[in-house]
């Protein structure tokens, strides 16, 4: 059921019956030469797409834009940043709140979002309610470790495949993933990770200054495949169903409350 397709009275009926939403947020960013820059946002809609066939939970309209400070300086990335995504997603679930929702289901598709997402949550407890932030790459890597992956790697690259395989640029996914270490003996591992005697220190730089292509990961995109990609979006659409459906269950009062 899409909130964006129903008539004020439905949703006041439904309010009347159900206190749960879900609410999708997504990135325009880069993802390699090989992605299209909507892959934060094209995965999130297409689980909702699943999601809706099983679910009776009221599907909210994503939000496209995410916090992607570090790779902003790539053409056709769209920032929001971290307060600003805070703002307007605390502003989206303070009217729904008004409306009657209590329990809040984020479907996230972008890592960058999890610090205004984890805020909206704290706000949302403070005023009675209770908020799931899941980030669904996570939630792949715990339902099979082979599909964990990096940014742009195998593991979302698989995910556009089983989507939509022309989104792909095969001509690109080829050749090895090159690092900008910071010095010689200060090895790049990760977006703003380094190594250094066996001991991992963070140093943030942008991300064109540590990857020649804008993807990150111990898995390669030429890993990815369309089976790999229905298989695991569709058994993390079926897991959020199944969650959803337990999440209405919990007692917000005493999960949110201060007695054990």
């Amino acid at each position: 059921m899409r909130l964006s397709n129903l008539t004020w009275p439905k949703a006041e009926e439904y309010f009347r019956a159900h206190d749960t939403v879900l609410i999708g947020i997504g990135s325009i960013e880069c993802h390699g030469r090989h992605m299209p820059l909507g892959t934060d946002t094209l995965i999130p809609d297409f689980l909702l797409d699943k999601i809706e066939q099983k679910s009776d939970v009221l599907i909210c309209p994503t939000i496209p834009y995410g916090a992607t400070e570090s790779l902003c300086d790539y053409p056709g990335t769209i920032n929001l940043g971290t307060e600003l995504l805070y703002q307007v997603l605390g502003r989206v679930c303070d009217s729904l709140f008004q409306h009657g929702a209590r329990r809040f289901v984020i479907l996230n598709g972008h890592g960058g979002n999890i610090k205004s997402s984890d805020r909206v949550g704290y706000d949302i407890q403070r005023k009675g309610g209770i908020l799931a932030e899941l980030n669904w790459w996570l939630m792949a890597w715990d339902m099979d470790p082979a599909w964990k992956g990096g940014h742009g790697g195998g593991e979302e690259t698989a995910a556009i495949l089983g989507i939509a395989p022309s989104l792909v640029d095969q001509s690109e996914v080829a050749g090895p993933m090159k690092l900008h270490d910071v010095s010689d003996t200060l090895k790049a591992t990760g977006f703003t990770s380094i190594e250094y005697k066996g001991v991992t220190v963070n140093i943030p730089r942008l991300t064109p200054s540590v990857t020649h292509n804008g993807w990150i990961g111990p898995d390669h995109p030429e890993t990815a495949t369309e089976e790999w990609g229905r298989k695991m979006l569709q058994t993390t659409a079926d897991y959020i169903v199944d969650f959803m459906e337990e999440f209405k269950k919990v007692d917000i009062a005493k999960a949110c409350g201060t007695e054990f």
